[in-house]
C-alpha cells in the first residue's frame, strides 16, 4: 500500500445509494471498505443496522443520508430520521438542505433545518450538509455554506449525485474558501478516478464520496462494483 493509496482511502466514503441495492450488495460494500481502509460506507437509512453489524470493530464508520435526495422533507422528519439512524449505528449523517427555501431567500428556515439535525446528532455523529451545488448560483453556494457553519455542521458537501451535476474543482475551491480551514469539505458526485480524487483534495476537499472507490484507490479505471 503506497502513501498515496492509504491517504486517499482514508478520505473516501464508499457509497451505495441505489434504490435496488440488495443485502448481498451491502455485504460486498462493507467487505471492500474494511479491506481498503475507507473512512466509511454510505448507505440508505434502512441499511444502517446491517452495515453497522458487518463493520463492527473494523474501524470503518457507517454513514447515512437524511432528507435524501431532494432535501424537501420537513425539518421534524429530518431530525427524527437522524435519531433513528444513530440508534441503528450511524456515526455520520449527510443531510440535504432545504434547497427551495434557500432559493426563496428564507435563510432562517435553512439554518433551522440544519440546526435541528445537528442537535439530534450532537455528540453522537458528524453532520455533513449537502448543498446541491449544481442547482445553485455561486452566491447561493456561499450562503448555504455560511448557514451550515452557523448551524454547527461538521462538513459541507457538494452534491447528492442524484441531481443535475456533481462535484467540480471550482465548487470545492469556493466552498473551502467560504468555510475556512476548520470545517470539512466533501466532494461527491462524479468522482470516479484517482486523478479526480486528487484534484478535489488539492482544491480543499477532506472527504470524497464515491461509488467508484476501488478505481480511485487502485488507479485502474473501470475497476468498480457499482
Amino acid at each position: 500500500m503506497t502513501d498515496t493509496y492509504g491517504n486517499i482511502a482514508k478520505t473516501i466514503d464508499h457509497t451505495l445509494l441505489k434504490a435496488d441495492a440488495k443485502k448481498e450488495d451491502i455485504e460486498k460494500l462493507c467487505k471492500e471498505a474494511s479491506r481498503h481502509g475507507f473512512a466509511s460506507v454510505c448507505v440508505h437509512p434502512s441499511r444502517v443496522k446491517q452495515a453497522t453489524e458487518l463493520l463492527r470493530d473494523s474501524g470503518v464508520k457507517v454513514c447515512t443520508v437524511i432528507g435524501f435526495p431532494l432535501g424537501s422533507t420537513m425539518t421534524e422528519v429530518k431530525a427524527f430520521e437522524t435519531n433513528i439512524a444513530i440508534d441503528h449505528g450511524a456515526k455520520e449523517v449527510d443531510m440535504v438542505i432545504n434547497i427551495g427555501a434557500l432559493k426563496d431567500g428564507d435563510f432562517d428556515e435553512v439554518e433551522k433545518d440544519v440546526r435541528a439535525v445537528v442537535a439530534s446528532a450532537q455528540g453522537k455523529a458528524l453532520v455533513k450538509v449537502i448543498i446541491e451545488t449544481s442547482l445553485l448560483t455561486d452566491k447561493e453556494k456561499k450562503k448555504a455554506c455560511e448557514l451550515a457553519v452557523s448551524a454547527g455542521a461538521d462538513y459541507v458537501k457538494t452534491s447528492t449525485g442524484f441531481s443535475a451535476g456533481g462535484a467540480t474543482e471550482e465548487d470545492v475551491t469556493l466552498m473551502r474558501k467560504t468555510v475556512g480551514p476548520k470545517i470539512g469539505v466533501k466532494a461527491s458526485g462524479g468522482v470516479r478516478s484517482q486523478q479526480d480524487a486528487m484534484t478535489m483534495i488539492k482544491a480543499g476537499a477532506t472527504r470524497i464520496g464515491a461509488s467508484s472507490s476501488i478505481s480511485i484507490v487502485t488507479g485502474v479505471e473501470g475497476d468498480s462494483t457499482y
